[in-house]
């Protein structure tokens, strides 16, 4: 018996969903407003009820109290970085295989998708855009992928010494992927401090980037399965 590759959430069949995407293993989604919601606070039930598929996920009680440690620095991070059209927040945490950091040995990173409208162009164009002249960014790329034109870009950025987060340099990698209406553009963002692992968070995100799709995938593969049922 073959286990599927996807979970597929209820959130699928949303009538206003405008676009779907795969979230990999490791990555929790978290509601965005329970998470900026602080312990004692009156939404401090919500906050534990979102966190606790991500605390079930950890391997040990180790990695159990890392993530408690760490939750007061996401929330951090997520109220600096998430931009008010932000539509998703996962955290993720994978074991670090090839050294041991200051999270015993665990990597925590922030994903987050985010709408932006823009000038009405074409999807080319609107792609080679959104990384022109964009200060401080690398290893920017122009790729074709199944939804469509996408670029891709990366920034190392320290947070202000007044935003009162740890003085830690911050590696962002963000996919922009145009809607072919030519109005709106999906910002993907992956944000960690584990910026050692470029490389392997910079693969995360083209694979996420790979498995966006602007129209319903399900429906897709029903249209395909009635044609050749029916020839």
């Amino acid at each position: 018996m073959s286990t599927p590759g996807f979970i597929l959430d209820e959130s699928m069949n949303e009538p206003n969903a405008h676009f779907w995407f795969a979230v990999p293993a490791g990555f929790n989604p978290i509601p965005i407003a329970a998470l900026l919601n602080p312990p004692g606070s009156a939404g401090d039930h919500e906050l534990r009820t979102a966190i606790e598929p991500l605390m079930k996920s950890a391997p040990d009680d180790t990695a159990r109290k890392q993530l408690l440690m760490q939750l007061a620095l996401v929330q951090q991070l997520l109220a600096a970085l998430m931009e008010a059209t932000t539509v998703h927040c996962s955290i993720g945490l994978h074991r670090d295989d090839i050294s041991v950091n200051d999270n015993g040995g665990y990597l925590l990173s922030l994903l987050t998708l985010s709408w932006r409208d823009i000038a009405t162009a074409t999807p080319a164009v609107t792609a080679a855009r959104a990384v022109a002249g964009a200060e401080g960014h690398t290893n920017i790329e122009y790729l074709e992928l199944p939804c469509g034109p996408a670029s891709f870009s990366e920034l190392v950025r320290t947070p202000n010494a007044e935003s009162g987060l740890p003085q830690d340099p911050i590696l962002q990698v963000f996919a922009h992927l145009p809607h072919p209406d030519g109005k709106r553009l999906v910002v993907l963002t992956l944000g960690t401090t584990a910026v050692s692992r470029r490389s392997e968070y910079r693969s995360l995100v083209h694979q996420m980037a790979e498995n966006v799709s602007f129209e319903n995938p399900l429906l897709e593969a029903e249209a395909i399965a009635k044609a050749e049922k029916s020839s």
